[in-house]
């Protein structure tokens, strides 16, 4: 029941909780007290443009959210007026930082699912950093509230008093308004943009539902905030959910299980049996055996879709694959997730595609504090294409990431994944390896069989328009002419802009392009409205960075390829006749 407390993410991600629990507890009193919870639900929010700005230019996130968190403040504070209350200005300026940030993260940095992260927050980024400045805003926290803490009480108890107390009482709230800038920023990496106020009002609002007196309020809503954040922790690892969701929903629950508590309480009975009811229901959820994985295999984890079809293949009924990426989902935008390190943790092999696409393993690796060994295929190729720009990456993360389109690639590769079973797994070694070269057969064959149907194209006729960038090494391998793509980049986490299209719009039209290739991971939208606009077919799809779903007609690497042949025919013939590939 307790694993996940075992892998060192979560133990940070617990560590930094249970430091945030100080800060948020005695602050959350303070925001109740003095009503400021939906401005410390907008400061935490109101982060969120500084957070994007951060992610994007590579400077300090807590920097980018400060910034952001002062900005607010001060615009909310300048919007304030006779005829502006505090929670209309409060609202006024949180909008426009949320359509900033909305701006900002898709039409300027592009950030996809780093929005997530943003967010909700994520147990795998936490890092010394974090925790050193949880700790700051802990320490800074507990001083102000020895210090003054007498002066905000006065003020929460007489409003009029922080309006017309002087300098020094202004100074005093400017102080309060700084601390739960600096603890929100301090819990964003691990709670989010969006939910960060449920660590700090819920906890506090539950508490004061338990008791009248100011220390023990403080007291009990530090205790709930480092419960409620544990819990919340545990569940986002059990679930597969970002943490700030969890963290809330379990802060929501326990508020909820108070008040309905009391509303019982004058039924002993009742409330007896409803206590005794919820604590069954934990217990029936918490005790749940793991299921087993079969004797005698190897446990292997692979990243992307066409890795873990390989290593199937080669291992047979000798392995038990774990696959990170799941059919039609992008590997270039994808962000890891618990479950994810936790099949990690448990892997004695981690096939990786690499050269830059599945750059994410080697922390997956780390976070789980296991020992796997990482196998990197994207090494064993003969041809390499060269990557994007000048300084992209230095040597194989700066190649061109889609290597499995030529087949030669994986004819190399497979043998490696063979002799890395076999050290994982010396008993096997043998089968490994007749099952390594009964494959690479099939991908030769399937290889001559695609060469042969394409050839019989005319080469003034293969041009080839995609999605994006991904089909280097197929045009290369099997002389086909690459004239543009939707998205003009080997990573779908860069974007088209107006004058691109247009660009490739009147580069299909004087190139007679018969065909633009939407790719069955992405959205289709934008290759048919260049279609509709130039005259050309968007009719046939093309597995590009991920393999289909099962039943589909690319659920395996050769049949993949063997649609993709087919595809690509079928649109440079006009429909006129495909490419029906005997294996």
């Amino acid at each position: 029941m307790l694993e996940p407390f075992q892998l060192p993410f979560v133990q940070r991600g617990l560590i930094e909780v249970l430091i945030l629990a100080v800060p948020a507890g005695l602050l959350g009193t303070w925001i109740v007290l003095r009503g400021l919870a939906f401005f410390s639900h907008a400061v935490g929010t109101a982060t969120f443009p500084g957070l994007v700005l951060a992610d994007g230019l590579g400077f300090a996130a807590p920097l980018g959210a400060f910034g952001a968190a002062v900005a607010f403040a001060a615009g909310a504070t300048a919007l304030r007026g006779r005829r502006t209350g505090q929670d209309a200005a409060v609202a006024l300026v949180l909008v426009g930082c949320l359509a900033s940030g909305v701006i900002l993260a898709s039409d300027v940095f592009g950030s996809g699912a780093n929005i997530e992260t943003l967010l909700f927050g994520s147990l795998l980024l936490v890092d010394d950093g974090d925790l050193a400045l949880a700790a700051g805003a802990a320490a800074a926290t507990v001083l102000a509230n020895a210090l003054i803490g007498r002066h905000w009480l006065r003020a929460g108890f007489d409003p009029m008093l922080a309006d017309t107390g002087g300098p020094s009482s202004r100074l005093f709230d400017a102080v309060l308004l700084g601390l739960v800038a600096l603890a929100m920023v301090a819990a964003l990496t691990v709670v989010g943009a969006l939910l960060v106020a449920a660590l700090f009002v819920v906890p506090a609002i539950t508490a004061r539902l338990l008791t009248e007196r100011l220390l023990s309020w403080q007291l009990l809503s530090i205790g709930l905030v480092a419960v409620e954040g544990t819990v919340g922790l545990w569940l986002s690892v059990k679930t597969n959910a970002p943490p700030g969701a969890t963290i809330a929903c379990v802060a929501g629950a326990g508020f909820a299980a108070v008040a309905v508590a009391r509303a019982l309480a004058r039924v002993p009975r009742a409330a007896a049996l409803a206590t005794a009811l919820v604590v069954a229901a934990l217990v029936t959820a918490g005790c749940g055996g793991e299921p087993s994985g079969e004797g005698g295999k190897v446990k292997v984890v692979a990243t992307t879709t066409q890795v873990a079809d390989f290593v199937r293949e080669v291992g047979g009924e000798g392995v038990e694959v774990e696959q990170i990426l799941r059919p039609n989902s992008d590997p270039h935008d994808y962000e890891p997730r618990p479950s994810d390190v936790e099949a990690v943790a448990g892997g004695a092999l981690v096939f990786v595609s690499g050269r830059g696409l599945d750059d994410w393993s080697g922390e997956l690796v780390s976070d789980s504090g296991g020992d796997a060994r990482i196998v990197d295929l994207g090494t064993m190729g003969p041809i390499r294409l060269a990557g994007e720009g000048e300084g992209e990456g230095e040597g194989e993360s700066g190649l061109d990431p889609h290597w499995w389109h030529d087949p030669r690639n994986v004819e190399a590769a497979v043998p490696g994944i063979a002799d890395a079973l076999g050290v994982a797994d010396p008993s096997r070694k043998a089968e490994f390896t007749r099952n390594a070269d009964a494959y690479v057969v099939e991908v030769k064959t399937l290889d001559v069989a695609i060469a042969g149907c394409i050839e019989s194209v005319p080469a003034s006729e293969r041009k080839l328009v995609t999605d994006h960038d991904a089909f280097g090494y197929f045009a290369g391998r099997y002389g086909i002419e690459v004239v543009g793509a939707v998205i003009p980049s080997q990573t779908t986490q860069a974007q088209a802009s107006a004058k691109d299209l247009s660009e490739l719009a009147k580069t299909i039209e004087a190139e007679g392009v018969k065909a633009i290739f939407p790719e069955s991971s992405l959205s289709a939208d934008v290759v048919e409205a260049i279609a509709r606009q130039t005259g050309a077919s968007a009719e046939y799809t093309l597995y590009g960075d991920t393999l289909g779903a099962e039943g589909s007609s690319g659920n395996t690497y050769l049949r993949m390829e063997e649609a993709n042949a087919d595809a690509v025919v079928r649109g440079f013939t006009g429909g006129s006749r495909g490419c029906a590939v005997n294996r």
